[in-house]
């Protein structure tokens, strides 16, 4: 599988990546998988301390234990559980995210992580206070590099500005171009990587997708999301959701699409779209036709 630098930084990971919040919590399944996945050549193994109370950083862990070389391991920081409530809390101080590391690395059974990212993120933050947390992590080791998941494009443009991000995680896919108003070339013109998330649109874009189509998706109905997937199919002769994860890598800017997969056909489908030709420009002409480009309405 062909693997990109992300933005300025030595790392070099897959085309596509593997969400790893999907993979369950049953354990040997879960190892399966993800061996799996590094079988196929995906080396971005994404996880985060919130997902699953820590559960998700533990199967991580295990499964990559024998094959810690071989991978580029990713988590996030941000959200803590308060003892006696509900629920997660947002917190981005430099106290915090230099405790929370270090259970993230006892749950992930590693001394190092490639890839730290600020799981959200608002300008109400302290956020010179969340850089130097950062900054120090790097400086003693901890972590190689670290990056923001955010989808406000305000608090992207403070961190690009202010620190020293190899990454920005975003959601894009061919019914969410926003970060191409604006993020996507800021990304590339300061040699920031993107990591796209959500290729295939809450699974609009998957093969099969009856009975999610009715809910909607970031404000289309139905309708329009059915003649969407028509006009898509009509502009590349490919399977959907190979179109669909192909579609982000087809900016420079993107070095890694992060696919999800609970079942070993769905991560043998994600990994072979690797293999595919990329979208031509004919084709990416004809898909920008057929799927008109919506822009941010908050957060700008």
């Amino acid at each position: 599988m062909k693997k990109n630098k992300l933005g300025r930084s030595e790392l070099l990971v897959s085309e596509i990546g593997f969400g790893c919040m999907s993979i369950g919590t049953e354990e040997n399944k879960a190892i399966r998988l993800l061996h799996e996945a590094l079988d196929l050549g995906i080396n971005l193994l994404d996880t985060a301390d919130l997902y699953d109370a820590g559960r998700n950083e533990e199967l991580v862990g295990k499964a990559i234990r024998s094959r810690r070389s071989e991978v580029v391991l990713a988590t996030k920081v941000g959200n803590r559980r308060v003892p006696g409530q509900e629920g997660w809390a947002w917190d981005a101080s430099k106290g915090y995210i230099l405790s929370a590391v270090k259970d993230s690395l006892r749950r992930l059974g590693t001394d190092y992580i490639d890839l730290y990212q600020l799981h959200g993120g608002t300008l109400d933050d302290p956020i010179e206070e969340t850089i130097e947390a950062f900054e120090q992590l790097k400086r003693e080791g901890v972590i190689r590099y670290y990056g923001i998941s955010s989808i406000r494009p305000n608090v992207v443009r403070e961190y690009v500005s202010r620190s020293n991000i190899a990454s920005v995680m975003s959601q894009y896919s061919i019914l969410d171009r926003r970060p191409e108003e604006g993020i996507l070339p800021l990304l590339e013109a300061n040699g920031i990587g993107l990591i796209a998330r959500g290729p295939v649109a809450s699974g609009m874009l998957a093969e099969e997708c009856e009975g999610k189509l009715a809910k909607g998706y970031l404000g289309y109905t139905e309708t329009e999301l059915r003649d969407f997937r028509s006009g898509i199919k009509k502009a590349a002769d490919r399977p959907l959701t190979e179109t669909a994860l192909r579609y982000p890598l087809a900016n420079p800017a993107v070095a890694c699409v992060l696919a999800g997969a609970s079942t070993s056909e769905q991560l043998s489908a994600n990994a072979a779209s690797a293999s595919r030709s990329p979208l031509s420009s004919a084709e990416l002409a004809d898909i920008r036709s057929a799927v008109p480009a919506n822009v941010y309405a908050q957060h700008r």
